[in-house]
């Protein structure tokens, strides 16, 4: 229609624990739709000299060499027309910069792009340095949060001492996503949402506020604690061009990439979503007005995160999902190597799917939790029920799948879940989509309809949230 403005898109970033997602959103009369997508993996892992073995540290360079490929995949002319750019990314990491030295600005096919200058390796969610010996000697938090290895503030006590003039090179931190914020609007303080901050540990969400004085008197560095704001309000604006994105489109404070997951497909309190890929979640939005309790408690396996607008999403996060059934798999493969024999476990997966399907039950129950769970890290699996009738590879494959599903909802309970006004369960994750042994077990365990498709995208999410705060 002549006279109309040309759309406004918002860009959505993903910074991952293996890859880059970057998503182009456009308004449509059906609402938000996707113009378009592209996703690069970082091949950034990077060995850790001081913290050997434990330490887990990607090369912020390659993470940004990715993120520049995805962008110059995109096309030209919808990135001209952006207004608005939401980030998220893995939480509880760290990288260290220095403020003016963090990138330089360089041009490139597509237009100016900076590349990382002063910058320290990426200390990831993953890494395992902290041991619960040193973590035991840290102060402890007044949060909501138990801190664990990986965290930010963690990692820094580690640094302070193990290795204290490694922090004398840096002057400011955050997370791989509040890094890439400070970059493009050019920020002298690191910005970080209140999503960010709570995984770093030493947060109160309830005061919105870092444990500044617990902190400085163990001697540590508060100065490197970045400025805290809400979820989806804006952290500044592009200070140049980037990739053909106008100079001025508005950068959202980076965002933890969970939530934003979450967001992608959450559209009513009364939804619960239920992810299963390599591990598994189940959450649940917790009513207006929830504030979490004043101290953790380690033994529980619900944690709460900071969503939006003051509310919180109660989580279960199950370390134990379609990689137990991968490591079921990858047994029988073994197995029939022993034997002689050779099968490509793509085969197997098809057959013992295939083999279940023909078993409406079985009275085998398994404990699949063969990685421990985060708030019982001993705990191993087991199965008991074993009976001569139900040896098959399709009956121990139906318990399999169905213990995945009874695991999780151990953690956060169907009664709860009822108490919470729950009405129905969006499923998602690629572990759910492959598998219908899975969904079955899903559907017979939760008594609400499950609603299956929608995918969780953490890019998309991002996107979404600068939408709703054009």
């Amino acid at each position: 229609m002549a006279g109309r403005p040309a759309p406004a898109y918002v860009l959505g970033i993903d910074l991952g624990t293996t890859s880059v997602k970057a998503a182009l959103l456009v308004e449509a009369e059906q609402g938000q739709v996707v113009a378009g997508s592209c996703s690069r993996e970082t091949q950034a892992h990077a060995s850790s000299l001081e913290a050997g073995p434990q330490g887990m540290e990607q090369n912020v360079w390659r993470i940004i060499r990715a993120l520049n490929e995805c962008l110059a995949a995109l096309p030209q002319q919808q990135l001209q027309k952006v207004s608005h750019i939401g980030i998220s990314g893995q939480m509880h990491g760290i990288v260290f910069w220095k403020k003016d030295k963090g990138c330089k600005w360089t041009e490139r096919g597509t237009g100016p792009t900076f590349e990382p200058e002063g910058v320290s390796h990426l200390i990831t969610w993953q890494d395992g340095r902290c041991s619960p010996t040193f973590l035991s000697s840290l102060p402890l938090p007044q949060s909501h949060v138990s801190l664990a290895t990986g965290f930010g503030c963690a990692t820094i006590y580690w640094y302070l001492k193990e290795s204290p003039d490694f922090l004398k090179s840096y002057d400011a931190a955050g997370t791989i996503h509040d890094y890439v914020v400070a970059m493009l609007c050019d920020l002298k303080k690191p910005l970080m949402s209140v999503q960010n901050a709570a995984s770093w540990g030493y947060f109160n969400c309830r005061s919105n506020s870092w444990n500044t004085d617990i902190l400085k008197k163990s001697g540590f560095p508060v100065h490197l604690l970045p400025e805290v704001g809400d979820p989806g309000s804006i952290a500044g604006s592009t200070i140049c061009a980037w990739h053909g994105i106008p100079k001025g489109a508005k950068v959202g404070i980076a965002l933890g990439d969970f939530q934003c997951s979450v967001y992608s497909c959450l559209t009513e309190r009364t939804d619960a979503v239920l992810n299963i890929s390599t591990s598994a979640q189940l959450t649940v939005s917790m009513p207006p007005g929830f504030q979490p309790p004043e101290t953790p408690d380690p033994s529980s396996a619900i944690t709460y995160f900071p969503y939006f607008n003051g509310d919180y999403l109660a989580v279960a996060a199950s370390l134990n999902g379609g990689n137990v059934l991968a490591t079921f798999v990858d047994m029988v493969s073994r197995w029939t190597e022993e034997l002689g024999l050779q099968v490509q476990e793509s085969a197997i997966y098809m057959k013992i799917i295939e083999a279940a399907l023909d078993q409406n039950d079985s009275k085998l129950s398994i404990h699949p939790t063969v990685f421990g769970e985060r708030h019982l890290p001993q705990q191993l699996a087991s199965v008991a029920n074993i009976a001569v009738s139900d040896l098959s590879l399709g009956h121990v494959t139906r318990a399999l799948c169905r213990g995945i599903v009874e695991n999780l909802c151990s953690m956060l309970p169907v009664q709860r879940l009822m108490e919470t006004g729950v009405r129905r369960v969006l499923g998602s994750g690629s572990a759910l989509a492959r598998n219908e042994v899975l969904r079955q077990e899903v559907e017979r365990i939760f008594p609400f309809p499950v609603v299956y498709g929608k995918d969780v995208d953490a890019a998309v999410g991002a996107a979404m949230v600068m939408f709703h705060r054009k």
